[in-house]
């Protein structure tokens, strides 16, 4: 995406390697790359959320045991919240 500003590392896919989850400013995405292992990330999967997004968080909010991905929207002034993407 377009103007990356905020990374995570996380395991979304529960393979026990980190993942990178990166908040696109200019792109009004968020996009997840897969750790394919030895240092090599798969191409990034976007997600669409508000507009400049600007800084993620990962939390399970609804107890799943699975990664949910929480957004701050800077330009739409908004939150969003991506379950288990």
């Amino acid at each position: 995406g377009n103007n990356p500003y905020s990374v995570v590392l996380v395991d979304v896919n529960s393979d026990y390697k980190p993942d990178i989850i990166v908040a696109n400013y200019g792109s009004a995405n968020v996009g997840v790359l897969l750790n394919a292992g030895n240092g090599i990330f798969n191409a990034q999967t976007t997600y669409t959320v508000g507009n400049e997004p600007y800084s993620v968080a990962v939390v399970d909010v609804n107890n799943d045991y699975k990664p949910d991905i929480i957004v701050a929207n800077y330009g739409s002034n908004t939150v969003s919240v991506l379950l288990h993407c």
